[in-house]
């Protein structure tokens, strides 16, 4: 059912090449035996998942001999810009980042360029630039798809049920992933919108409407509550199709501040991803209805063996030459696969060791 494009798989081409000297004249080859140090730049604190990326991209490039250099921009992109300037005087061997706002780095990573540093974008590519050289994600267009196919699947779409409310909701404009999580959706659920199965009550289906800067639940849950008030007084909301588990969160207060979660205003169909904890947990306690997993351990695996076989001036491995144009150029990405957790399957998550299963009972869901 799910139609997907097929994959181009194959080695990279040949790795960047790295400037013949460093800072105290000696070799590539010398400076490489000792390995070198990579600069992480991640977006924010505020989201669990990327502190796991954070410690994990640490962790890993430690493992394999290097020195680390790992600064959070908290969602402020002239913070990340600055943050980056200041690897590049360091003269870090390589970065990885995470961007913000992914058409703000255009002038910071030229400096890069000219120092030969190489960059990888990291689960958000960076747009407008030729001075980007690798992209590692996971298939972000997968995650839209797992997320339709749950609702679908949960009202019964496939079976002639309906009509039924839904609200769409998209991450931040200025984060390229945004798209592809809204168009894998899309592709699943445009045929019912058609038919008349979903209805959109607010009207709100272009993604210029249900966007949520810096995927802020706040801001979330505020423009739920508004469509709650100016769109639902005899009506209910079936389902919500939700990015990320943060604007799902903020999604769920503001449908339980107007009753919803009650047994005659029962919560609607609500989506995630990420598997944050208080979301796995609201998930185990029959609130949210899904997330998807993006085993980030996994993310910072790949990204911090493409940092190193750069370095090591080896052809990463790419599974991808085709689809991530930046609008400046086509960068070669390798993509990990993402998987639907809900109620079911949750335990999945204590299997592989991402949560424990004192973790995942330690508190109370608000």
């Amino acid at each position: 059912m799910l139609n997907r494009r097929s994959a181009l798989a194959g080695a990279a081409g040949l790795a960047l090449a790295l400037s013949a000297c460093s800072q105290n004249g000696e070799s590539s080859s010398v400076r490489r035996s000792g390995r070198g140090t990579v600069g992480i730049a991640m977006p924010t604190r505020a989201s669990e998942r990327w502190l796991t990326d954070g410690k994990s991209l640490v962790e890993d490039l430690k493992g394999s001999g290097y020195k680390t250099k790992l600064v959070y921009g908290d969602d402020d992109p002239k913070a990340q810009v600055s943050q980056i300037e200041n690897l590049i005087k360091q003269r870090v061997d390589a970065l990885i980042i995470a961007a913000i706002d992914a058409r703000s780095l255009n002038a910071v990573l030229q400096q890069a360029a000219d120092v030969h540093i190489p960059v990888i974008c990291y689960d958000r590519l960076i747009l407008g630039t030729k001075n980007v050289d690798y992209y590692v994600s996971f298939d972000n267009e997968m995650v839209g798809l797992i997320q339709a196919h749950h609702i679908i699947k949960k009202l019964g779409l496939e079976h002639g049920k309906g009509p039924f409310n839904i609200e769409l909701f998209a991450g931040s404009p200025d984060d390229n992933n945004t798209k592809y999580f809204f168009n894998g959706s899309m592709t699943l659920l445009q045929p019912f919108l058609d038919s008349r199965q979903l209805v959109v009550p607010s009207g709100q289906t272009e993604l210029s409407e249900i966007t949520t800067l810096r995927w802020d639940g706040p801001t979330a849950q505020k423009r739920m509550g508004s469509l709650l008030a100016k769109w639902y007084g005899s009506k209910k909301v079936d389902a919500v199709l939700s990015p990320y588990d943060g604007i799902s969160r903020g999604v769920l207060s503001a449908l339980k501040q107007d009753g919803y979660g009650s047994a005659g205003k029962p919560l609607p169909v609500i989506t995630g991803q990420d598997a944050e904890l208080p979301s796995v947990r609201s998930i185990i306690a029959g609130q949210q209805s899904q997330t998807v997993f993006k085993d980030v351990r996994d993310l910072a695996r790949a990204a911090a063996d493409m940092a190193d076989d750069i370095l090591s001036d080896r052809a990463p491995w790419v599974d991808n030459r085709s689809d991530y144009n930046n609008g400046v150029k086509v960068v070669p990405a390798r993509l990990l696969q993402p998987t639907g957790i809900d109620k079911a399957n949750y335990e999945l998550l204590i299997n592989n060791g991402y949560f424990t299963a004192d973790e995942l009972k330690e508190s109370e869901v608000e």
